[in-house]
């Protein structure tokens, strides 16, 4: 079957290690199902596995891709839960110790069928697009779990979304204004400010500008580029809640004395569980809202879609498609 994958890597040069062309049929074992794909979007996981991060070179060739939507054995349309916890596991399946996702130690989406334990299949509701749908297993469930699981935020708080553009970022702005949520956000690009704006932001700013206001909550996925402005954002006794570090994860100043002063919580999150992929499901079918996609891309060009996930210059998620 046709696959895009990681044949070497690569951390200077990451795209010399990916491969597009025939790959075998997926193993099947016992309680796993596939799915045939019909779209698939990038995250930065894909190119970190390409870097050589979180995915050992013994593993190798390995397909890649986290999120896909399709079809499953009986021509259904669904989606596919990318977070595989151990068959033994019971509860949330992100605090699985020896948790992976599909790419790490199982082929992953960026082919022509994915092979997954059978509980990992969504149902998909009616008003739904296959493209839409394979957006929201890792970059809009992530800032589902940011929100809402991690944050606590409700109606009337008030969010920071730093960095408005990437596919968690422009998913928070969406799901936090969608909850009733008063929306800040930030870039460094004027366009993807007024973007931010567009799709729910109540204001954007440049990054580093100080707020008209102290926030409940900041949604941090840049990391060192970011931290010192989202801690001083901050209310007493708000939370800045991270699952990324783009910019880099080795902070000049952690702010400490900021931290234990005022009281912040400093908490981590990382996907989310099948759960909360069907209540992140469920509110975008109440709400009609839609995910964000900056392109949509035939899988045989993979290459491309892969080269402007690393330029930065999107608004969005990238789709490969396949028909």
């Amino acid at each position: 079957m046709f696959a895009v994958y990681a044949a070497s890597q690569d951390w200077d040069d990451p795209l010399s290690g990916l491969e597009l062309g025939d790959r075998p049929e997926p193993a099947v074992p016992e309680g796993w199902t596939t799915v045939t794909v019909r779209a698939a979007s990038l995250n930065h996981h894909d190119l970190w596995s390409l870097k050589g991060q979180g995915l050992p070179a013994d593993r190798l060739p390995m397909i890649l891709g986290c999120d896909a939507a399709g079809l499953d054995e009986d021509g259904r349309p669904v989606l596919v839960h990318s977070v595989i916890s151990t068959p033994a596991w019971v509860g949330d399946e992100t605090l699985d110790p020896k948790r992976s996702l599909l790419s790490e130690r199982h082929q992953g989406t960026f082919a022509e069928r994915v092979a997954v334990p059978r509980s990992n299949v969504v149902a998909l509701p009616e008003g739904f697009s296959l493209e839409e749908a394979a957006c929201l297993p890792t970059a809009w469930l992530t800032a589902y779990r940011m929100l809402f699981t991690q944050g606590g935020l409700k109606a009337g708080d008030s969010v920071l979304v730093q960095g408005a553009g990437g596919g968690v970022a422009t998913a928070c702005i969406v799901l936090a204004r969608a909850a009733g949520l008063r929306v800040y956000a930030t870039s460094r690009d004027e366009e993807k400010r007024a973007r931010a704006r567009e799709i729910g932001a109540h204001e954007a700013f440049p990054s580093g500008e100080r707020l008209p206001a102290k926030v409940d909550a900041v949604m941090e996925t840049i990391g060192r580029a970011t931290w010192e402005h989202s801690i001083r954002s901050l209310r007493p006794g708000g939370a800045l809640v991270i699952s990324g570090t783009t910019s880099g994860p080795k902070l000049d100043d952690a702010m400490l004395t900021h931290i234990f002063f005022l009281q912040l919580r400093v908490i981590g999150s990382t996907m989310g569980t099948r759960a909360e992929l069907a209540s992140l499901v469920s509110l975008l079918d109440a709400t009609g809202h839609k995910p964000l996609i900056d392109s949509t891309i035939p899988m045989t060009d993979a290459r491309q879609a892969f080269e402007r996930l690393e330029s930065g210059d999107i608004f969005g998620k990238i789709v490969l498609t396949l028909d």
